[in-house]
Parts: C-alpha cells; structure tokens; sequence
C-alpha cells in the first residue's frame, strides 16, 4: 500500500517516526514534508496528502499536526476522502471498519509514542467490513456529487 505523511511543524517529528513504522509494517512510505520545524501552515500539507489520495495516487495518508483536528477539517475538504481524527487504537479501527477512513488524523502533542504506534498499526492493517457501512459510505459519496449551498426546503 502506497502511504503518504504529512505534517506540519508541530508533527514532524512524529512524521518521522511514523514513516518508518509504515515501511517497517512492509508499505510504501513517502515523505510529504516538511522537512523541518520551521513553522508552516497545516492546510498546505493536508491538500497535498488529500488531493493524490482523492485522485487515487496514494491509497491512504496520514496527517499530523498539534491536535489533529485542523488537519482532519482540511483533508475532508476533497471529495473521495474520509479523514478521521483517531486518539486511541479503537477510533483507529472503527474508522476503518465502519468508515473506509482513506486519511487518519494525528495528534503530535496528545498522543505518546507507545499511542501513535498502536494506532498506526491498528489503523493500516484493519479492513472495512463493507455492508450496511458500504450504503452509508455511498449516501456520502452522493452529498458530495449533488452538495448545494442552501437547502431549498424552508426557502
């Protein structure tokens, strides 16, 4: 699986750590910077992750930044990708099992290493299990193919 990391400069080093669990659990990792702490806007390493995984270049990413949430708003701006924001193992494997989540959010200044590692391994190896999760994930495709600005109800 081709996996692309991104921070910003809150995360890198975590980034680091994590490109090297990615191609140590037998996947192809790619770096997508930054390549120091140097301050940076989180938004701009989000788009770069999001956009190839919604044009199918990369099969996941992974995003880290102080929280992770500002991230996560950022990747869920393209269409095609399920970014999810996962604290612990569990919301790594729901996010997967329930949600196909194609993007995982991370946390570089709430989550230890020993955290990020069960995540990360939690999150790659967990499968969607398809079914009734399939048909809601296919009610959200089709939100994204037919969004307007205002609901014309109520008007």
């Amino acid at each position: 699986m081709k996996i692309a990391v991104a921070s910003d400069h809150r995360g890198v080093e975590a980034k680091t750590r994590i490109l090297e669990m990615v191609r140590e659990l037998g996947h192809d990792g790619v770096d997508y910077g930054p390549e120091t702490d140097e301050s940076v806007d989180y938004p701009d390493f989000a788009a770069k992750v999001a956009g190839d995984v919604a044009c199918q270049k990369l099969d996941r990413g992974i995003l880290i930044c102080g929280t992770g949430i500002g991230m996560c708003i950022a990747a869920n701006k393209f269409d095609g990708v399920r970014a999810a924001h996962a604290r612990d193992d569990l919301d790594a494997q729901l996010s997967r099992q329930h949600n196909n989540a194609n993007v995982l959010c991370l946390s570089a200044d709430l989550i230890g290493d020993a955290g990020i590692e069960r995540i990360i391994q939690t999150w790659v190896s967990t499968e969607f299990e398809g079914g009734r999760h399939a048909r809601r994930l296919d009610k959200i495709a089709e939100i994204e193919k037919n969004r307007t600005c205002c609901n014309s109800e109520g008007e």
